[in-house]
């Protein structure tokens, strides 16, 4: 299923629905550039794609653009802060799948052990903890399509109002999976979501004759917060 419902306001949409899908966000001259600027970067990928694109001056400066700043300060009701970016990229020789799952580690400046907080990580030499619900439902999730996306090569896939619940259990979404209908961003469209509480899952290519999708650059935003750890989210 495929949503797109635009009677809505964007933030009465992510308020109730956990995400909602805008299209044509951006023309096809500026995806093209900002893609070959991508592949052109010397930062280090992954078989999945680039875990720091922030780091990117392209992405960074995608990140900063005035039409996505007002989209995010829209949803959060206030300032909207980048402060971090992911390039996904599949590709017929990179297919993977990961099943349901919400995104609750965030990258910190340092670490801290605060209630709530953890279990922590390294990744590429950024610290990240598992955040707590009130920590994430402060931090607005952007994915922005940079090329086709459609049902039979692997998109995103989005289970609707969960992000209501809190953090789950993998056995508490794995049964949520088998409740609700998945609704898939498609095209070359941004999808804004609360960081960490909608569920997703990113299915393997189905059709070999298509390229799997999708490269999407995944950026976070923040309101100017002085609460907590949240104070000391990194780029």
């Amino acid at each position: 299923m495929r949503v797109t419902d635009e009677s809505r306001s964007l933030q009465e949409r992510v308020s109730i629905d956990g995400f909602a899908i805008i299209p044509n966000v951006l023309p096809e001259r500026e995806i093209a550039r900002l893609q070959a600027m991508l592949d052109q970067s010397e930062l280090p990928r992954s078989r999945a794609g680039m875990r720091h694109a922030m780091r990117n001056e392209s992405a960074a400066s995608l990140a900063r653009d005035p039409r996505l700043i007002a989209m995010a300060q829209d949803v959060l009701g206030s300032a909207a802060l980048p402060f971090r970016a992911t390039l996904f990229d599949k590709s017929p020789d990179s297919n993977w799948l990961v099943v349901w799952h919400q995104d609750t580690a965030l990258p910190l400046r340092e670490r801290r052990e605060i209630l709530g907080w953890g279990p922590w990580s390294i990744k590429d030499g950024v610290d990240y903890a598992h955040a707590p619900a009130s920590a994430l439902e402060k931090v607005l999730a952007l994915r922005l399509h940079l090329d086709d996306s459609v049902s039979e090569n692997g998109p995103l896939r989005v289970l609707p109002a969960t992000h209501t619940l809190g953090v789950l259990s993998d056995e508490a979404l794995h049964e949520l999976s088998t409740q609700f209908q998945p609704s898939i961003a498609s095209c070359r469209e941004a999808e804004f979501s609360p960081c960490g509480r909608s569920s997703y899952t990113h299915p393997r290519n189905l059709n070999p004759m298509l390229r799997a999708a999708c490269c999407t650059l995944n950026m976070l935003f923040r309101p100017p917060l002085r609460m907590g750890l949240n104070s000391q989210l990194r780029e």
